[in-house]
C-alpha cells in the first residue's frame, strides 16, 4: 500500500453538540419572561406590562423597569438599560460581551435545555484592554492569610481605572461574594475604619489603624460584598466627603449591621474640607484623626453599650454645639414637642415662633443662632386660611425678606408618615433645601401617626416609639441628621392644680414620647375668658426657663406683664387695663422698630409723628402715655447722642425716648445697641441717671 500524506483539514469539530443557539434560547426565554424574571429578581414586582425593581442587584424598588414583551430594560437612577442578556449579565456580575457564552449556559440551565459541551479547539488567549503596566496593587487575604484576590490600578489618559482579578477562576472579574480588605487585621481587632478605597484603607493602616474597603469602594453592591469579617466588632464608617460617599455610607452601615457587628457609626466628614476629601488625603496633611473622631458629629446605625472613662470626659475640652434655639430649647439633633389644648393658639403661636426663628429674631427670650431653615409639615389648616395668617404675621418688609426663603410649608398636607408617605415627604425637603433644613416640624403628630405593623393609637407607647423611632428619626437622618425636630401635640384636659404641679403630664397619649423629646413647651389658657395664656418649658440638657404668662396683642405675641390680672367680675377695669397694654406695647414696639431704621424720638416727636395713628389716639394723649411708661419704667432716655453721631435734640431736656433692648441701624439692620443714660424717678418726676445701663429696671407694672 501506498503510504499518503493524512488531511485535516476538511475534517469537522469534534465535540458532542453543536454551539449553543443564543438567539433560540433567548427567544425561549422572552416567551416565559415573567417567570424568568421572578426567579431572577425575587423582589421584583408585575406591574401591568411590566417588571419594576430597585437595581440590577435586585433590590426592592421601582426605579428600574423591564418589558414583558421585549425583555429591555431601563434604570432611571443610574441611566444603564439593555436587553435581557445584558440585564442577567448585570446581575450576575458578568461582563455581557467577555462572559456571553456563560451567560447564555445560565439562561438555557433555566430553561432545562441540555447542558452543551464545548467543542475542542486549540487554546487561544481571551482578548484584553491593554491599559500598560499598573501603578498600583492591592491583595485581599481570607483571615488565615490566604490570598483571594488582587485589585490592580492603571492610570489611563481617560483616568484611574482598576481591575479585580479572582485568585480561584484565574479571571479578571471580582469574586463572588466579594472579600473585604484586611481580614488579617480585621481578625484580631475590636474596632474598624471602613473607608472608600485601597489606598485610603492602606493609608490608614500603615498609620496604626485598623481599616478595611469594600472592593470597588462607594461602587460596591453592598448585597454581593461579604461583610462577615466584621460580626461583632465595633465598625465606624468614614465616608468620602461627597454626596456618593455619604450615600454609600448609609448602605454599607446598614448592610454591615446586619452582618452582627457589635455597633455601626457613621463619622461625618469635616466640613470646611474639599469634596471628595478622604481618609488618604487626611494621612498625607498630618490630620489629627483621632481628635476629628472623638469630637465630630456621627450617625449611630447600631449601638453598643457606650462607655467613657472619667478622664476622658475630664480632658476633653471641644466646643459644646450651638443651640439652634437658645437656651436649650432646640438643640441639633434634638426633638422640641409643643403641646396644648384645642383652640389654645398652638398653630399661631407655633407660625410666629417659625418666622422668628426663619428671620433669625427673637421670640419671647428665644434666641435662633441665625436665620435658621425650616421646614413646617403642617395638616390642619388649608391653604387660603394658611395664606390668610401667614399675611398677618408681625413681621417688618425688611425681616421677611428672610422668612420668604427659609421658611417652606405644607397647606393641611393629607398624607400618613408611614412607609409610602415618608419618602414622599423626605423628596419635598430635599427639594426646597437641597443642603438639608435646620429644622424640622411637624403639626400636629395625630394626623400623620402611623402606629406600626400593630396598628394601635397614638396612646400606646410602642406605636409611638415606632413612629419617632421609625418614621420621624428617619426622616431626619435623610434629610439631614443635625436637623431638630419640632412637634406639635395635643393635651388632654386637666385641672388648673394638676397643671401647675406638673404641667408636662398633660400631654394626651402614650407617656413614652415625653420620655423621648429633649425639650417641651406646653401652652394653657388657665381662665376661659383671659387673653393670657401660661408657656411651660422642660429641658433635658439645661436648666429649665421659668414659666411665662403670654398674651398676644396686634398680631405679636408678647409677655404679659406682672401682676396686670384683676380679681373676677371687673370686666370694666379690664377693658380699661387691656386698651393701655395694646398702647404701651404699640409705643415700645415703634421705637425699637424706628430705631433699627435708624430714627429716633423725642417726647414732642414721637407724639406728632404717630398722632392718630395705630389706635393710639391724639398728640395729648401720646404724650401722656409716653409719661406714665418713663415713670413706670418701660420708657427711658440717652443724652449721650453724640456717641451714636445723633444730632441734639431741640425743645427737649429729656433727650432721645429709649427702650429695652432697642438697636440704632440701617434698612433694619442693627448696628450698635443704644443703651439710657437717665430714667424718670417714680417719687419725684425727675430726671436721675442709670446706675448700670445694662440692666434695665422696671419700677412697676400697670
Amino acid at each position: 500500500m501506498k503510504n499518503k500524506w493524512l488531511d485535516f483539514n476538511d475534517a469537522q469539530e469534534q465535540g458532542t453538540t453543536q454551539k449553543r443557539d443564543a438567539e433560540d434560547v433567548k427567544r425561549r426565554i422572552q416567551e416565559r419572561m415573567p417567570e424568568y424574571l421572578a426567579w431572577l429578581f425575587p423582589n421584583g414586582k408585575k406591574r401591568g406590562q411590566k417588571f419594576v425593581l430597585g437595581n440590577v442587584q435586585g433590590k426592592k424598588g421601582k426605579s428600574l423597569e423591564v418589558e414583558l414583551g421585549s425583555g429591555l430594560w431601563h434604570d432611571f437612577e443610574s441611566g444603564e438599560g439593555g436587553d435581557i442578556i445584558s440585564l442577567t449579565a448585570a446581575h450576575q456580575s458578568l461582563d455581557p460581551q467577555r462572559d456571553f457564552p456563560e451567560i447564555i449556559e445560565l439562561m438555557a440551565e433555566w430553561l432545562g435545555m441540555p447542558s452543551f459541551t464545548p467543542p475542542a479547539t486549540v487554546s487561544h488567549q481571551e482578548e484584553y484592554e491593554d491599559l500598560g503596566h499598573h501603578t498600583g496593587k492591592w491583595d485581599y487575604q481570607d483571615a488565615e492569610g490566604n490570598l483571594i484576590a488582587c485589585v490592580y490600578r492603571y492610570d489611563t489618559p481617560d483616568g484611574k481605572e482598576f481591575r479585580p482579578w479572582d485568585v480561584k477562576t484565574r479571571k479578571t472579574k471580582a469574586p463572588n461574594p466579594r472579600p473585604l480588605y484586611n481580614q488579617p487585621g480585621i481578625k484580631v481587632a475590636d474596632e474598624v475604619l471602613l473607608v472608600e478605597g485601597e489606598k485610603a484603607a492602606q493609608a490608614l493602616i500603615d498609620t496604626g489603624y485598623c481599616a478595611t474597603t469594600a472592593m470597588n469602594g462607594a461602587k460596591a453592591p453592598t448585597d454581593k460584598t461579604d461583610w462577615s469579617p466584621l460580626k461583632n466588632k465595633r465598625v465606624l464608617v468614614w465616608p468620602d466627603h461627597d454626596e456618593a460617599g455619604l450615600l454609600y455610607a448609609q448602605q454599607a452601615a446598614q448592610a454591615i449591621s446586619d452582618a452582627g457587628a457589635a455597633s455601626v457609626i457613621i463619622l461625618k466628614p469635616p466640613e470646611q474640607q474639599p469634596e471628595k476629601w478622604d481618609a488618604a488625603d487626611a494621612v498625607a496633611e498630618a490630620f489629627d484623626i483621632r481628635q476629628w473622631m472623638i469630637t465630630t458629629r456621627r450617625k449611630t446605625i447600631k449601638e453598643s453599650v457606650p462607655v467613657y472613662r472619667f478622664g476622658e470626659l475630664l480632658d476633653d475640652e471641644s466646643p459644646m454645639p450651638e443651640d439652634l434655639l437658645s437656651p436649650r430649647i432646640l438643640t441639633p439633633g434634638g426633638m422640641l414637642v409643643l403641646g396644648g389644648a384645642p383652640k389654645v393658639g398652638k398653630s399661631d403661636f407655633l407660625l410666629n415662633l417659625l418666622a422668628h426663628m426663619s428671620a433669625g429674631l427673637t421670640f419671647l427670650d428665644m434666641r435662633p443662632s441665625r436665620p435658621l431653615k425650616v421646614f413646617y409639615l403642617q395638616a390642619e389648616v388649608q391653604y387660603h386660611y394658611l395664606r390668610e395668617r401667614v399675611k398677618q404675621l408681625p413681621l417688618e418688609d425688611f425681616q421677611l425678606n428672610r422668612v420668604r426663603e427659609n421658611l417652606v410649608m405644607t397647606a393641611r398636607l393629607k398624607l400618613i408618615l408611614n412607609a409610602v408617605g415618608l419618602p414622599i415627604i423626605a423628596r419635598a425637603i430635599q427639594q426646597a433645601f437641597s443642603e438639608g433644613p435646620d429644622v424640622i416640624v411637624i403639626d400636629p403628630i395625630r394626623n400623620v401617626f402611623d402606629p406600626g405593623p400593630d396598628g394601635s393609637s397614638e396612646n400606646d407607647n410602642n406605636a409611638m416609639l415606632f413612629f419617632l423611632k421609625e418614621r420621624v428619626e428617619q426622616l431626619r437622618d435623610i434629610v439631614n441628621p443635625d436637623a431638630g425636630i419640632v412637634l406639635v401635640h395635643h393635651t388632654r384636659k386637666m385641672s388648673k392644680r394638676q397643671l401647675e404641679e406638673d404641667p408636662f403630664q398633660a400631654l394626651s397619649g402614650a407617656g413614652s414620647l415625653r420620655g423621648y423629646y429633649t425639650s417641651g413647651m406646653l401652652l394653657f389658657r388657665p381662665e376661659e375668658l383671659e387673653p393670657e395664656r401660661m408657656l411651660y418649658y422642660e429641658l433635658r440638657n439645661g436648666p429649665s426657663p421659668k414659666a411665662q404668662r403670654i398674651i398676644k396683642r396686634d398680631g405679636q405675641w408678647r409677655e404679659a406683664p406682672p401682676n396686670s390680672m384683676r380679681l373676677a367680675g371687673e370686666e370694666l377695669g379690664k377693658k380699661h387695663d387691656a386698651e393701655r397694654i395694646r398702647k404701651r406695647e404699640v409705643i415700645v414696639n415703634l421705637l425699637y422698630q424706628e430705631a433699627l431704621k435708624g430714627r429716633v424720638f423725642t417726647v414732642n416727636q414721637f407724639s406728632e409723628q404717630f398722632e392718630n395713628q395705630l389706635g393710639l389716639g391724639g398728640k395729648t394723649t401720646i404724650y401722656d402715655r409716653i409719661q406714665v411708661l418713663a415713670t413706670k419704667g418701660y420708657i427711658k432716655f440717652f443724652r449721650d447722642y453724640d456717641e451714636y453721631n445723633l444730632p441734639a435734640p431741640k425743645r427737649s431736656k429729656l433727650g432721645y425716648l429709649c427702650v429695652d433692648g432697642m438697636a440704632y441701624g440701617v434698612d433694619g439692620e442693627a448696628l450698635c445697641s443704644i443703651r439710657p443714660t437717665d430714667f424718670k424717678c417714680p417719687n419725684t418726676g425727675t430726671l436721675l441717671p442709670v446706675e448700670n445701663p445694662d440692666v434695665w429696671v422696671y419700677q412697676d407694672a400697670l
